[in-house]
Formats: C-alpha cells, sequence, structure tokens
C-alpha cells in the first residue's frame, strides 16, 4: 500500500472556508487549548496518488502528492485535478524537531470547481498571512494580515499530526487559519472513535478511525449553530502499529456537495497478459 500525505486543506477544510464565512465570526476565537503534536514519527521521502469520490460512486478529482526531507525541514506538494479543468495545489513547509511546527503553506485554487479564484499564502515566522482572491464581480482583491500565530497550527498538517497522536488521547486541539478571505483563526478537536477493520486485497488490517470537529467558539459560535452554520465533523482513518499511515477519510470537499470519500489509489500498469496476441 502507498503510503501518502493528504493536506486536510483540501480534504475538509477547503469547504470550511465557506461554512466559517456563512458563521460571520470574530477574528480571534478562543474556548479550547491547544496542544502541539510531539513528533513520534518522522517525515520522509514519499510519493501517493489519490482519488475523490462523491457518495454516489463519481470521481470527483484525482490526487497527486509528493514529500521530501531535508534534515527536519520536509516540503509536501499536492495537487488535485478535476475533471472540469480545476486545479488545487498546496506546498506546505514543516519542522519536525521534537513538535510538529508549520513553516509556511501555500494554495492555489482556479478554474469552475471553486466558488472564487484564490491564492493564500501563509508565514508562520513573520505571522504574515496574504489572500488574493477574485470577488463577484472579476476584480482581484488582496488582504494582507499579519497574526500572533499559535505554534500548533495545522494548515497542511492534519494527516500527519492524526498519525502521531496518541491513540489513547481522549481529546487533541489543534489551531488553524481559516480564509473567507479574511484571516480568522479556529480550533480543531481531534477524538478517537476506536478501531476498525480494513483489508488490501486479501490481508486483514486495522485501523484508528477520528472524529475531527470545528469548534468556533465565543458568539460565533452559538450563532453557526443556531443557524446551521456548524462546519460538518469529517472522519479520518489511520493504519495503526509501527508504521502508521493514512487509510481514508471522508467529510465536506464542496459547498454543492455533501460528505466525499477521498482513498489512495495504485497505479494502474500494463501487465505482460496485455501484450499477448489475442486469441481468435
Amino acid at each position: 500500500m502507498a503510503i501518502v500525505k493528504i493536506k486536510f486543506h483540501t480534504a475538509f477544510l477547503a469547504r470550511l472556508l465557506f461554512f466559517v464565512a456563512c458563521a460571520g465570526m470574530s477574528q480571534h476565537t478562543c474556548g479550547a487549548s491547544p496542544d502541539s503534536v510531539a513528533v513520534r514519527f518522522k517525515e520522509g521521502l514519499s510519493r501517493g496518488f489519490l482519488v475523490v469520490r462523491a457518495q454516489d460512486g463519481r470521481q470527483i478529482a484525482d490526487g497527486d502528492s509528493s514529500q521530501v526531507a531535508d534534515g527536519d525541514r520536509v516540503t509536501n506538494q499536492l495537487t488535485f485535478r478535476f475533471k472540469d479543468g480545476s486545479t488545487e495545489e498546496e506546498t506546505t513547509v514543516f519542522s519536525q524537531r521534537g513538535t510538529f511546527r508549520l513553516l509556511s503553506d501555500h494554495v492555489l485554487q482556479k478554474g469552475p470547481a471553486f466558488k472564487r479564484p484564490t491564492e493564500t499564502s501563509i508565514d508562520t515566522t513573520t505571522g504574515q498571512i496574504v489572500v488574493r482572491y477574485t470577488d463577484d464581480d472579476g476584480k482581484e482583491k488582496v488582504v494582507t494580515e499579519r497574526f500572533d500565530l499559535p505554534p500548533d497550527v495545522c494548515n497542511g498538517l492534519l494527516l500527519t499530526l492524526l498519525k502521531n497522536v496518541r491513540p489513547s488521547a481522549p481529546r487533541t486541539t489543534v489551531s488553524y487559519v481559516a480564509t473567507t478571505p479574511k484571516p480568522r483563526i479556529v480550533h480543531l478537536v481531534i477524538t478517537p472513535q476506536g478501531e476498525e477493520a480494513f483489508s488490501t486485497g486479501i490481508s486483514k488490517h486495522k485501523a484508528i478511525k477520528y472524529l475531527v470537529h470545528v469548534e468556533i467558539g465565543g458568539a460565533a459560535g452559538v450563532i453557526a449553530h443556531l443557524e446551521g452554520k456548524q462546519p460538518p465533523d469529517t472522519h479520518v482513518w489511520v493504519l495503526v502499529g509501527e508504521a502508521p499511515a493514512f487509510v481514508g477519510l471522508e467529510g465536506p470537499f464542496f459547498e454543492e456537495e455533501s460528505t466525499c470519500q477521498i482513498d489512495l489509489v495504485s497505479p494502474v500498469r500494463k501487465g505482460p497478459a496485455d501484450s499477448l496476441p489475442k486469441s481468435r
């Protein structure tokens, strides 16, 4: 089974931006106490491929993820390509010295699959967040904010963190920068839901199922709940053992879509049987 790191921004929180925008929350939120996740399993070189499907089974997009490490500095690149020609590209750089720490995250969304073309950059060393987008009138807008970002910001890192969270921990909370397009900080509350079985051909394995809940906090969180604009929960499955790995994810992907499923996919190659002459 190929091991690949998915960007949570694409898999789930790309749609969080829409829900948080509707909630009308204030710039800063409160409530949960964030946790920095300790490095239990270091990241390294990896490459993998993904497929995104709607609940009815139709394919929405496929993804290509590659990752390289230079000492404790890791760079991950993920591209999602959609059937209508739209693309989403994300480059995440983070350190893994003791705890995981986001250094920078850059996301580019373009094409008809997105409500508006958007480019987002986060630099945690300076706290600067830049959002470039096209408004409803077709005009380009630029929003620049400077935040005192917490050390547990997890943009582009959620699945890496899930591989390192101890399954015995009843609750883990991390921070996330949402852009609506105005940058806001929300919290993601992670809770284990027990083990579930899965298979790879004839082999059987076990995965920990995690529930990821968006906690807006404060009055804005109450309003979001009352108005039915609380972002939906997402479920993520992670292979347990000495080499944990992503197994699958189910959660919202677009405003127009309900729950979608993201899975690993194996390359299809031309085998020896395909080159044999066809019998008449």
